[in-house]
Parts: structure tokens; sequence; C-alpha cells
């Protein structure tokens, strides 16, 4: 056509990353921001009777002091029977199909969600890395894809995100992290295909790889990138956390510098990222307090802390991030669940917060022995009984939270099974403080629904169960005779101490490994106990009535392997069985790095 400038060929017109690739940014930008929204908008009836019964906020500012401490607590009066109605029908059937969803493989960690999100992501990634890309001659849209990455990188790895407010209760970073960690290593996919790619080419054409400043500084940007990642695999981060976390912080900030001098296109990039790392940073000040605590140890596997002056401002299951001003680790901070509600809130007859360290470390270790020591000099005997927070060693304490929390609201299910390997439960008690002071001592202001709660605890030795025996007794006394049956069921895997058996009402100790899913089975009455038929008169009887739809609910706490066995067990009840309890939810903390 007349005074129009002659076409150049798609096929010879030279392929200009610097005008495409950004593109190819953009759309991988709105594909993941728009999955984003989605799973934000299912979350949003979560969020919403968060937001309506005060959940989701509680502690946004960290922990508080009871401004009314002396005054006397509102206790409803009498215990109130438990509403007896079923779930309703499409909360029933979407949690009965949810539940598929928790099958675990082993060694893996992550549940069939959380693998479909990783395998998703990881197609996005090689699409726009290799959709209509010349990478053999110009790699470039694999280093772009890179830097596209550092938004999620960073909000999924911050422990203050918006994202865990907008996405409800019990999706704080600890859940979110391993999109973190696969964000990361396929950064560095992304980064090796670019620097591979253009080493091969400067050594095709005799170019320098080491001398001009864009080379090297491509150079030194994947070393760091290298190094960020290999102290960032999971041996590396159980045997020399404290290492990690050091080398971590430094190496990322390295990363920003030697990024931002090979290419100018990372500027955009690295600014949102800041936004999140500076967001975090700055409400964590707003979290962080200074107490004055109490230390002590019931024996040289545990350590007690009675964290002075913190009333208020946490859920039960949440956890807090402490600091010991003791020895010379001050510099360390290791995340502990806070034992109990707050005490407005709880069945126990305490002030202040309580977290329990389980010796599992050299921070620990030193913990329990510097406590011990000073206890062993000022009162040998008085000090370790039962861990009165009136008595102990006295201590400043840094404290930064609360973090996390249980995502399973227990007053709507009418059967939780809660199940705790060793340290782990400081979270399942913790939650059956709430659910009890809730269901008998508030009468249940906002119709509660829970009838039966089975209380499993596995541990090594039978001198563990003293760690939290009065707790465990207290509730079980102020429980018994009211609307809401808890049993406790102990299971000790070896024969030591087997004399310290404290009395602890309604429980049975036995000396074997349970089986979650014969737990959860024999807990919403879809198989009988077997030990029913032989059971002698005169002993108390597990729960055995088949339950109705009024909706099942299991928090799992403790290590890898048991919060795994708790997610196979609710996938393996099917979603038949599932819809016959109305619904069966899981929630499960793991003790992993």
């Amino acid at each position: 056509m007349a005074g129009l400038p002659p076409q150049v060929p798609s096929s010879l017109q030279v392929y200009n990353s610097y005008v495409i690739d950004p593109e190819w940014q953009i759309k991988f930008t709105t594909i993941w921001c728009t999955a984003l929204g989605a799973a934000i908008v299912v979350s949003l009836p979560t969020l919403i009777r968060s937001l309506w019964n005060g959940r989701s906020l509680k502690g946004f500012l960290g922990i508080s002091e009871s401004l009314h401490k002396g005054e006397y607590a509102v206790v409803a009066g009498g215990d109130k029977p438990p509403p007896l109605r079923p779930r309703k029908g499409a909360v029933a059937v979407l949690h009965s199909i949810a539940s598929v969803q928790h099958w675990t493989l082993p060694y893996v960690g992550l549940n069939i969600l959380q693998m479909t999100i990783v395998l998703a992501y990881l197609a996005v990634v090689l699409l726009c890395i290799i959709k209509d890309a010349p990478l053999i001659s110009n790699p470039n849209r694999a280093g772009f894809i890179a830097l596209a990455q550092f938004p999620i990188v960073f909000l999924f790895a911050t422990k203050n995100s918006i994202l865990s407010l907008l996405l409800g209760p019990g999706n704080g970073y600890e859940k979110l992290n391993y999109i973190h960690r696969m964000a990361g290593r396929l950064m560095f996919l992304g980064a090796c295909i670019h620097g591979s790619l253009w080493i091969r080419n400067h050594l095709e054409y005799g170019l320098p790889i080491i001398g001009p400043q864009k080379e090297t500084s491509g150079v030194a940007t994947f070393s760091v990138l290298g190094i960020i990642v290999l102290t960032s695999l999971r041996p590396v981060r159980r045997l020399f956390y404290q290492a990690f976390y050091f080398v971590h912080v430094l190496t990322f900030v390295a990363f920003f510098v030697t990024v931002r001098y090979h290419t100018l296109y990372a500027e955009p990039w690295i600014f949102p990222a800041l936004a999140f790392f500076g967001a975090d940073v700055l409400l964590r000040f707003f979290r962080y307090r200074i107490k004055d605590a109490k230390l002590s140890a019931p024996d040289q596997l545990m350590t007690l802390v009675h964290v002075q002056d913190c009333d208020e401002g946490w859920l039960a299951g949440q956890h807090v991030q402490l600091r010991v001003f003791f020895s010379s680790r001050v510099f360390e901070s290791h995340p502990f669940t806070i034992l109990s509600a707050p005490p407005s809130k709880s069945c126990f007859n305490h002030s202040g917060m309580i977290l329990a360290a389980r010796v599992n470390g050299d921070w620990t270790s030193e913990l329990n022995t510097y406590t011990r020591d000073k206890q062993d000099l000022s009162d040998p005997v008085s000090e370790k009984q039962n861990g009165d927070e009136r008595s102990g060693v006295p201590i400043h304490v840094m404290i930064d939270g609360p973090y996390g929390g249980s995502s399973v609201d227990l007053g709507q299910y009418e059967t939780v099974l809660l199940v705790a390997g060793g340290s782990g439960a400081t979270f399942t008690l913790g939650l059956l403080d709430d659910i009890v002071y809730r269901c008998v001592k508030a009468g249940r202001p906002d119709g509660e629904r829970t009838k039966r709660i089975e209380f499993v605890w596995c541990i090594k030795s039978f001198g563990h169960i003293a760690w939290f025996s009065q707790m465990l007794a207290d509730i079980g006394n102020l429980a018994a005779g009211s609307s809401l049956e808890i049993h406790f069921s102990i299971f000790v895997t070896c024969l030591c101490d087997p004399e310290a058996v404290p009395f602890i009402p309604n429980c049975n100790v036995k000396l074997e490994r349970p089986s979650v899913y014969i737990l959860l089975r024999e807990t919403t009455g879809l198989s009988r106990p077997p030990s029913l038929d032989s059971q002698e008169a005169g002993e108390e009887k597990p729960f055995i009535e088949p339950h109705g739809k009024g909706g099942v609910a299991v928090c799992a706490s403790g290590p890898e392997s048991l919060v795994i066995e708790a997610r196979n067990a609710v996938a393996r009840l099917g979603v038949g069985n599932a819809l016959k309890l109305g619904g069966v939810v899981v929630h499960v903390e793991s003790f992993a790095l």
C-alpha cells in the first residue's frame, strides 16, 4: 500500500530482549497475582468470620498487659448443653471433599494441594522462560523471569505479611514459607539458565567472562545467589540454623547490590521486595516487648518460662519469638508456642504467659543448665516443684509476636481430636484450655457445639507426663460433670520411669505407639475400640457411640512424621465417612526447619 514503510518479515527481525522480555515479566506477574487474588477470594468467608469474632486482628500490635488486674472474671452462670444441630450441608460437603487434599508424601512434607501449587508455579515459570524465546542465542528471558520473582520471595518470607492477614487465621509465615523456598530455587534455576547459556556464548565467540563490568557483576550475582540457595537446604538449616540465618540476611543485601550493578532492569523488582521487608521490620517494632520473667526447670529436659505482665493479645495455639538475656546467647531468638489461652480466658489460675522449652539443641540445653544451676544455688527443692510462677530464676526476655495459630475454630465442631508428640503438647494444650473455658466456664457464649474431646499425647518416658500433668488434671476436674466429655490418652514409647505416672482424671496411659487413623475412627465412632469387649466393670469407657453430623476437627502438633500421619489419617477417611460426620477438618503444626 502506498505511503507505508516496508515491513521486515518476522523471521528476519532481530529479537529485542529488552522490549519483549519485560512484557513476559508483566505476564508472569499478572498470572501469579491473579492466582493469589483467587486464593484470597476463596478465603473471604473465613476472613469475614474471623474479623467478626475478633480472631483475625488479635495480637496485631503484639502482646499487651491487662489494666484490670485483680478484678473478678465474669463467669457464665451454668454449663449449658451443646446445641444439637448438624452442620450445614454445603459446608459439610466442602470440608468432606477438601479432606482428601491432605494426603502427604513422607520426606516431602507437602500435601496434595501444596504440591499442586508448586507444580503449577513451576509450569508457569518454565512457560514464561521458554515460550517464543531464542534462549541459545539470547538467554535474557530467563534472567528477566528470575528478576520478576523478587516480590514473591519476600512476600512469602516475611513474618508480618499482609497476605497472612488476608488468608485468615492459621495461615502465618510458617505455613506459606514453602512457596518462598520454591520461588527462591526457581529464581536460581532462571539464573542458571541465563548465566550458563551466556557463558557458553562467550566461550564460543572468544569473549572474556571476567573483566567487563556487566560480565563480572553477573558472575558475582550468580555466586551470591548460589550461596543463598546452598545454605538454605534443609540439612544446613537444621544443623546450623544460626549460621544459615546470618548468611541469609547478609547475602540477600549483597545480592541486591550486585544484581543492580549487573542490570538496570532489576530496579523495578527490587523496590516491591524492599517494601515488603520494610513493612515487616516496622511492624516488628510495634510487637517487640522486653519483660521480666521467671525460669524453672522441672527436669533436665524441660524449661518453663513464665513471662510476667503479659495478659492479652494472643490466641490459643499462637507462638512468639523468644530471646532470653542470659550467658552469651542474647542474640539468639527461637519460636515457642504459648502454653495456654490468655489468663482472662483460661482454665488455669495463673497470670502472664507460659512458654515451655524442650531441650533439643545447644540453646535450649544451655538454658536448662543455666536454670538448674541458679535453682540449686537459691532453693534446690521448692523451685523445682511444678514450675511455680511465683518462684523461679529471674531473667529478662524479649518477645516478638504473636504469630501463627490454628486455622480451625474448635467450637464449630462437635468432636475434637487433639494429637501431640513430645513438646508439641504446648500447642494442643493451649487449644484444649481455650475450648474448655469457652464451653464450661463461659457457658458457650458463641454457641460452641463441642461435645467430646480426645486428647492424645505421645511421649518417650513416663516422667514426661509431669511436665503438664497439673494443667491436664485441672482441665479434667473442671470438665467433670459438665456437658463436655474429655478423655486423655497418653502413649509412652519407652519403659522409662514407669512409677512416675501422676493422676489425671479420665486418663489412660499405655506403653505403645498409636495409629492416628485408628484413633480418629475410634474417636468419631466409626470403629469400636478393640479393648471394649474385654473391658472390666468399673473401668473408664472410651467414646463408642456413633457421632452425629456436627463435624470433626483434628489438630496435630509435633515431629514431622506425626503431622504427616495425622494429615493422611484425615484423607484416608474418605469423602463418604467425612460426609457421615458432617465434614472433617485438620490443622497441623510441625516442628521442622
